[in-house]
């Protein structure tokens, strides 16, 4: 087979989209150069990480605290069984397939828990936030720090068929608590655990969120939507609503009082269930790195236990403890906040 160099051009591996006349040559280079913070490496996050890196965008951050599972395969895209077998990072199992996707991209593998501690260091200097998060909590911190620091994102949420997106931004637009001030009450909602969730909604949501991006790295603000879609797969129902700068509240704590108590860490609890799943997430109360060598020979002995690069994993009856190597762990078979704190400080000890 004759090497053909050219074959692998920007010119040539762009082309389609060059030639779409909302992008050009012009917005082509645009998403040469930008930088996206992907906040969540689940179902939405493979799906927006996978669509920015094939269009080209010059950065790329994966933000994303969990490990992937056999039960993500049915919908997020990026994993495959043996990403699950080996108890993979998702960050770093997305960041991994990407780059053979795309190599002339950076693609930077952040396995961390977003929160008002790292917040600055993850999102400062990207130019849009895309919401792939499993809870409200993130998303009322990413609210914060993208009013703070006049950083448009975009925010995604999907359940059952159902699913809403909006673009934020920040001084034009009403921002996530002009429309939510707080989040919902334990229980009020449903959730992936109670509902279930397709992957077409996921699939759906995703691409109306990477447009959004599309429009604004290209530099085509014009053609941004200017209210909430929501859609519903499964009884065929697409609606948008209206949120033109009228809709933004003067009264609103973030972008009307400048009151950024999540991004402050006024609110915030080191202890969290996770969507979907029968666990909680606990973080130490200091930082500092585990050393998972030392803590399997610690755990051995009580149970079962396994341990790559990443993270060690131990079942201990009736709890599974996945711990990682920023000491943050996640407690499998309780939804109890305070019980799963007293299994980290009983097995992890700080």
């Amino acid at each position: 087979m004759v090497d053909h160099p050219a074959a692998d051009s920007d010119e040539i591996r762009y082309s389609r989209q060059v030639l779409f006349e909302g992008i050009g040559k012009e917005g082509q280079q645009r998403l040469g150069v930008a930088r996206v913070a992907i906040v969540g490496c689940g179902a939405l996050g493979c799906f927006h990480a996978t669509l920015l890196a094939r269009a080209g965008v010059g950065r790329l951050r994966l933000i994303d605290r969990d490990f992937v599972e056999f039960s993500n395969l049915q919908r997020q895209i990026l994993f495959d069984e043996e990403d699950a077998r080996q108890i993979l990072p998702k960050a770093g199992a997305a960041q991994q397939k990407l780059q053979r996707v795309n190599s002339r991209i950076r693609i930077d593998a952040e396995i961390e828990d977003l929160n008002s501690g790292n917040a600055h260091r993850l999102l400062s200097d990207v130019d849009l936030i895309l919401d792939g998060s499993d809870n409200f909590e993130v998303r009322l911190l990413v609210n914060d720090f993208a009013v703070a620091r006049n950083v448009p994102w975009i925010y995604g949420a999907c359940v059952g068929s159902y699913g809403l997106t909006f673009t934020i931004i920040p001084g034009e637009t009403p921002c996530l608590r002009c429309l939510f001030e707080s989040a919902p009450p334990p229980g009020t909602m449903p959730t992936c655990d109670t509902a279930g969730v397709l992957g077409s909604i996921v699939s759906v949501i995703s691409g109306l969120q990477t447009a959004e991006a599309l429009k604004l790295l290209a530099g085509r603000r014009e053609a941004l939507n200017p209210g909430l879609q929501a859609v519903d797969v499964w009884e065929g129902r697409l609606q948008t609503v209206s949120l033109g700068p009228g809709s933004r509240r003067s009264d609103c704590p973030a972008c009307g009082r400048r009151e950024f108590e999540h991004l402050e860490g006024r609110v915030e609890s080191n202890a969290v269930m996770l969507c979907g799943r029968d666990s909680v997430q606990v973080r130490p109360l200091s930082a500092g790195k585990v050393d998972l060598e030392r803590l399997e020979k610690k755990l051995a002995p009580l149970g079962g236990v396994e341990r790559n690069r990443y993270l060690l994993r131990a079942r201990i009856e009736p709890y599974l403890i996945t711990v990682f190597t920023d000491g943050r762990a996640i407690i499998t078979g309780t939804r109890d906040e305070g019980v799963a704190r007293s299994v980290y400080a009983r097995y992890i000890g700080h």
